[in-house]
């Protein structure tokens, strides 16, 4: 290895970590801001916001005490309650000696002397708010990217190995006399790119200029990479947004479900592409990977890919949707997270799909730089996907994570007295086991799969 490829690798990884670090710093303070500002306002004092663990690099006093800091671990972050004995808080971090020599009114400010409504409200607060700033962001992005114009109208043309007679602003009427359904109405959408001859060159019916006329363009869903997935077989094999695949191990390919099909055929064996990029002919040879891909239906699905996403000939005109729309669309995206999020870990648990599907840390922090490196809005669509994740695995009714106190609250509600603290220490040791444990699961995948 030479001293420039070094240099290059070390600053990939410097970069890697740096984007792991903001994604997660990010997330962090929005989580313990909801602990700190819904315990503040339901009378329960907050001593300490650390970002991070370990020794204090900075810190200072706001006006009410709150002493704000910044540590040197920076995976982490907690709020400190008074009354608290440890950064975990919650019912099994009382400070009992600080708390018998309190007052009624120093009580009632800490999480242990609080009332029910308050404890609960302060625990559900940190993800609750990283839903939020999930839901934010996919409103914003949404927004930003807007939604396709229907008719179906070119916005920009992509660079493709095939001559094309379509101009930018040309609205897409029919395709070979098929005239195309709305964009909204999936099934009948999904129906009519089927019935589409899979040839190289097609005739489309457009409006241009106020008039109809035919012209000539490749197949609407051209081999061509619109995206490339992190830590994917084809990022790896340095294939590039814009490349195109003309063939899969000699054989020519005009249609993106041409490419899949000889992927999936592949199953698992290396296969040859050639492909083009801005006029030259490259032959890259790359393994499909192992996917286990969730499907409308529920459950999962087990494939191969090389990590293409594939797209529209052309990038489709777009226009500012309604802040309704986007805010259910913003809504929709999170259900659907977190419902696959949910049968992702049934399934890794039952053993009914690779427990490869787990990332740890290094996992995650790969994935941060890689999609960091297409942009800053990719980068910022991540940081909402990972908030959404962190805020549900906090929900899990696990000892020491969010839902565990919750569960030991809902305990109280029901029964009118806490649980007995021999079974609470007992239980939260239990459960710092399982969240190790995952940790360690984790981390092994990173290094193993």
């Amino acid at each position: 290895m030479d001293l420039s490829s070094l240099i290059m690798q070390t600053g990939g990884f410097i970069w890697t970590v740096i984007f792991f670090i903001i994604a997660l710093s990010v997330i962090i303070a929005i989580h313990e801001y909801g602990h700190y500002i819904v315990g503040k306002k339901s009378g329960i004092y907050p001593e300490v916001f650390s970002l991070g663990f370990g020794p204090v690099l900075w810190s200072r006093h706001d006006r009410d005490g709150t002493k704000w800091q910044i540590a040197a671990i920076p995976f982490g972050g907690y709020v400190k309650f008074r009354g608290d004995a440890n950064a975990s808080g919650g019912p099994t971090g009382v400070d009992e000696d600080a708390v018998s020599q309190m007052s009624a009114e120093e009580l009632r400010s800490t999480m242990s002397g609080a009332p029910l409504w308050a404890r609960i409200a302060t625990v559900a607060a940190g993800p609750v708010f990283n839903f939020i700033l999930a839901f934010f962001i996919f409103v914003g992005l949404i927004l930003y990217r807007g939604t396709v114009m229907e008719p179906l109208t070119v916005g920009e043309l992509r660079t493709l190995p095939i001559a094309q007679d379509l101009q930018v602003g040309d609205e897409i009427l029919a395709i070979e006399g098929q005239e195309i359904p709305s964009l909204s109405d999936a099934p009948a959408y999904e129906a009519f790119l089927k019935a589409l001859p899979i040839q190289q060159v097609l005739n489309y019916t457009v409006r241009r200029d106020g008039q109809e006329q035919v012209v000539q363009g490749p197949y609407v869903y051209p081999p061509a990479a619109k995206g490339i997935a992190p830590l994917s077989a084809a990022e790896e094999a340095g294939i590039k947004d814009g490349d195109v695949i003309v063939s899969v191990n000699g054989m020519p390919v005009v249609a993106f479900d041409q490419l899949k099909e000889h992927v999936e055929a592949a199953e698992g064996e290396a296969v040859a592409l050639t492909v083009w990029r801005n006029g030259d002919l490259l032959e890259i040879s790359l393994t499909p990977r192992r996917m286990d891909e969730p499907q409308p239906e529920g459950g999962f699905e087990t494939v191969y890919r090389i990590g293409i996403y594939g797209g529209i000939l052309f990038e489709p005109a777009t226009q500012m949707p309604g802040i309704g729309e986007a805010i259910w669309s913003s809504l929709t995206q999170i259900g659907r997270m977190m419902n696959t999020l949910l049968s992702a870990l049934w399934h890794i648990a039952t053993g009914d799909i690779s427990r490869c599907n787990m990332n740890g840390a290094i996992g995650i922090a790969k994935v941060s730089g890689s999609v960091a490196s297409t942009g800053v809005v990719n980068f910022i669509g991540l940081i909402a996907s990972l908030s959404v994740g962190i805020g549900l695995l906090n929900l899990l009714p696990i000892p020491v994570l969010d839902g565990g106190h919750l569960v030991f609250y809902t305990y109280e509600a029901l029964t009118g007295r806490p649980p007995n603290e021999a079974v609470l220490r007992i239980l939260t040791t239990i459960g710092l086991v399982v969240v190790l444990g995952l940790m360690i699961f984790g981390l092994t995948n990173d290094l193993t799969c």
